[in-house]
């Protein structure tokens, strides 16, 4: 019950800085909105179910049949000026909440990465899913044709992702075993191939070597609320799978010979966490492009605080990346000019992450 309190009392306490630093950040931009008029604005766009209603559906073109829908109306209606409304939730929000989903979904993968490898230096993209990803979404950019089925950028880059996560784990894996030691070479290698197809295909960008760069830095600047959508499907899902094997990522840290004789299913849980915390990487890094340092910051720095518990420090951690991509996002965008969010994760996180490795105490893994 300790721990569960415990859990319970950090995912509290950062979910209110979560929304603290969206009410914040929808405020700020070109034209200024102060904090109360935006939680007005996001007040009035929770709905509840106002009653059915029919509503005639075709069908064959000529026959209709009627269909009852559900409608909805706003549960509360502020007086709010229209221009403030559409900016925030056409322009700012989809933007901010695909930050806080992206940075949730790099801080859970990062934390389950460096519990897997009992290597706090682990960080998402250490099998080489973010260098998939880039191989697809650079060939989509220099090379469309390449790409099959129409999957477009995103979709390229997902697709590169899985399969290079894939190909990692079936070099590594012998006689039906996976030693982590291998597979972390194994994705050191592949890394270093698809770099050099990256920068292969960089040489022949022409006129999308612009396109290729900003992609690489990491941007959320085209976000919509499609992506939104298609992420938040994935993310949860995935994160509710990690959560459920949380006690068992504290036994692998014994390691895996203890793990198997205190009953853990080692290579089936190896084999899950890998997949899971892959696809997760991959949804993430398919729309916001590589934004580095916050699997590997995040994780790092709230075991600091709450220790090594995955059961506390994997909701601890999501809910931090969250905040801290929202909040590096929103100065990425503030400036004159904007910047990828990649550049202000690593300007801010680098040395911020040394400060704590020189002044903090680290937790073992």
């Amino acid at each position: 019950m300790r721990v569960r309190q415990r859990a319970a009392t950090w995912s509290l306490g950062l979910t209110t800085v979560l929304a603290v630093a969206i009410t914040l950040s929808a405020g700020i931009g070109p034209v200024r909105i102060p904090p109360e008029t935006v939680v007005k604005i996001l007040l009035n766009a929770v709905s509840v179910p106002a009653g059915i209603e029919i509503a005639p559906l075709s069908v064959a073109g000529t026959l209709q049949l009627p269909v009852p829908t559900l409608r909805w109306r706003p549960a509360i209606a502020f007086p709010v000026d229209q221009t403030a409304e559409t900016i925030i939730m056409r322009v700012r929000l989809p933007r901010i909440v695909l930050a806080a989903t992206v940075g949730f979904a790099l801080a859970a993968a990062g934390t389950v990465m460096q519990g897997f490898f009992r290597n706090p230096m682990a960080d998402p993209s250490i099998i080489g899913v973010s260098s998939g990803a880039a191989v697809g979404a650079v060939a989509a950019i220099v090379v469309p044709a390449a790409i099959p089925f129409g999957l477009g950028l995103r979709g390229a880059a997902f697709v590169g992702a899985i399969l290079t996560a894939f190909a990692v784990y079936l070099i590594a894996t012998e006689g039906g075993r996976t030693p982590v030691a291998t597979l972390l070479l194994a994705g050191v290698a592949i890394q270093a191939f698809l770099g050099a197809v990256i920068a292969a295909l960089q040489l022949y960008s022409g006129e999308g070597l612009r396109a290729v760069v900003h992609w690489l830095m990491g941007h959320l600047g085209n976000a919509g609320w499609s992506d939104v959508t298609i992420t938040l499907l994935i993310v949860p899902v995935l994160f509710v799978i990690l959560l459920a094997y949380a006690r068992d990522l504290n036994v692998l840290l014994l390691g895996e010979e203890a793990a198997a004789g205190l009953g853990v299913e080692v290579e089936r849980t190896k084999r899950l966490l890998l997949a899971v915390s892959a696809v997760l990487t991959a949804a993430a890094v398919a729309v916001s492009g590589v934004i580095g340092f916050v699997g590997l910051i995040v994780p790092h720095m709230l075991r600091l605080v709450v220790g090594p518990d995955h059961r506390v420090l994997l909701p601890a951690a999501a809910l931090g990346g969250a905040s801290f991509l929202v909040i590096t996002d929103t100065i990425a965008r503030a400036g004159a000019t904007e910047i990828p969010v990649g550049i202000v994760t690593a300007a801010l996180g680098a040395p911020f992450f040394l400060y704590l490795l020189r002044n903090r105490e680290v937790h073992a893994l």
